[in-house]
């Protein structure tokens, strides 16, 4: 009995991160739909993208404090600056480029696009000589075919609408509000593009920073408060007047709390637990799981207009997203540079030389168990 409680413990601890990001997807899923009410309810997604930072990082603040006192490096003006421009791809640029692009596109095809991360990554890593590329090695053949049939997924999904895929019945929920923002596709496929560019550059700039600031919970904090910043500096900028900015009782409140303490907070710290456990690639493999959920909410539920483009479109870019991970798996390349000189290793190496160098209660403090 003992034996099996022990053999039910391990595979659990194995899948751990999987099952972690699975419930990480899910709760993306809930977001497109209720952020969308919000917007359609009137709510900026500007003032919306300050007010869930800040909410995040109120929430998050006990937690990094009180667990990660002894874990927690030194905040140095380096080490500062570098969170800055973290929490600019990661918030300032990508969330509001990305949220304001859901005014004029729609879920389904915001979840679509960021399949393409992976691959937008994976190009990135190879234009700074962060990824290894072997053409002469089938998996290198696989990761350039996948990044390729992934972009052509995206320009698909962007430039080709198609015919609309008739309801099979009528809606079941209804989302109130003003449904005809729908409409400047491009401009929405522009912007959702570049969000993911930005959000690309920060997956590889976390794995980065992990490397130095080994906190997650205080890093999450940090980029909320930060973000939140930015994002208010920007905001005020375009947006002045007293009533975008006031939040009543309603869903707007709601969409807030959710999107601060779910996604911003809890969401992003077991993206960063994963990223260091798994690496950054890992995280990404599991956007599908969103695209897919909401697109069947979105068609079956709330009854939401389909196009051919964009389901053509999204299973070209899955299609893509898989070559993609089937040639990097077991060659995931990190550059690790020490103070003497820089060295190659892969992830697991990188992972087993860090398990024999601390014991295994400093290890439990430093990932932080989620």
């Amino acid at each position: 009995m003992a034996q099996e409680a022990s053999s039910q413990v391990g595979v659990f601890r194995k899948f751990k991160p999987h099952i972690l990001m699975v419930l990480a997807q899910m709760g993306y899923t809930f977001l497109y739909f209720i952020t969308e009410a919000s917007f359609n309810h009137g709510m900026n997604p500007h003032v919306y993208i300050t007010y869930r930072h800040i909410v995040s990082g109120v929430v998050m603040l006990p937690f990094a404090y009180f667990l990660e006192r002894k874990e927690r490096p030194k905040l140095t003006v380096a080490l500062f600056l570098e969170l800055f421009v973290l929490s600019l791809l990661g918030v300032g640029l990508t969330l509001n480029m990305y949220f304001a692009s859901l005014r004029y596109t729609s879920p389904t095809f915001l979840a679509s696009m960021v399949n393409t991360i992976a691959s937008v990554t994976f190009v990135i890593a190879v234009a700074l000589r962060l990824e290894a590329l072997n053409l002469r090695n089938p998996r290198g053949l696989a990761k350039v075919l996948g990044t390729l049939v992934s972009l052509a997924g995206v320009m698909t999904m962007t430039l080709y609408k198609g015919p609309t895929v008739r309801n099979l019945w009528s809606p079941l929920i209804h989302i109130e509000g003003k449904s005809s923002i729908h409409e400047n596709w491009l401009k929405g496929s522009i912007l959702t593009v570049c969000s993911c560019i930005t959000w690309s550059i920060w997956y590889i700039m976390q794995a980065i920073t992990l490397k130095r600031y080994p906190a997650q919970l205080s890093l999450t904090t940090w980029m909320s408060f930060i973000g939140a910043a930015q994002s208010a500096v920007f905001t005020v900028c375009i947006e002045y007047k007293r009533a975008a900015w006031t939040v009543g009782f309603n869903i707007d409140l709601w969409s807030i709390l959710y999107a601060g303490v779910v996604c911003s907070g809890l969401i992003i710290f077991i993206q960063l637990w994963c990223t260091e456990e798994k690496g950054p690639v890992f995280v990404t493999m599991f956007n599908p799981v969103s695209t897919i959920l909401v697109a069947i909410l979105a068609y079956f539920v709330l009854g939401e207009r389909l196009y051919i483009g964009s389901i053509l479109g999204a299973a070209i870019v899955i299609v893509g997203l898989y070559l993609l991970l089937w040639g990097k798996e077991g060659d995931e390349v990190y550059i690790i540079k020490s103070e003497d000189s820089p060295s190659y290793q892969t992830y697991e190496e990188e992972k087993d030389d860090r398990i024999r160098t601390i014991t295994s209660v400093k290890k439990d403090a430093l990932h932080g168990e989620p």
